[in-house]
């Protein structure tokens, strides 16, 4: 499949891209041999094959919530500094 330079051009204006005139050669032919490589790829017989989110198969490896003891609550904050209600840390944005 063959793309022209003003389909390029186009495109490059409507993606926002800069294409420059020493580059179009080069970009025409790559876009071209996407487009190809992609008729290619329509013409497949896919009706039996499973449509999948991933090429290889992921099952999770997170381990199941389960309620454990801890620490209370009070004792995890007794060293925090509190002031009002709220916890007193050191101002980290500058103005």
């Amino acid at each position: 499949m063959k793309i022209s330079q003003e389909e390029i051009k186009k495109i490059a204006l409507l993606s926002r891209l800069e294409v420059k005139e020493d580059k179009m050669a080069s970009v025409e032919k790559e876009l071209s041999d996407i487009l190809t490589y992609v008729a290619e790829l329509n013409e497949l017989e896919l009706d039996d094959v499973e449509v999948m989110a991933h090429a290889v198969p992921l099952h999770n490896v997170f381990r199941e919530d389960e309620t454990k003891p801890s620490l209370d609550h009070d004792l995890a904050l007794s060293n925090a500094p509190e002031e009002d209600g709220y916890f007193k840390v050191p101002r980290v944005v500058q103005e």
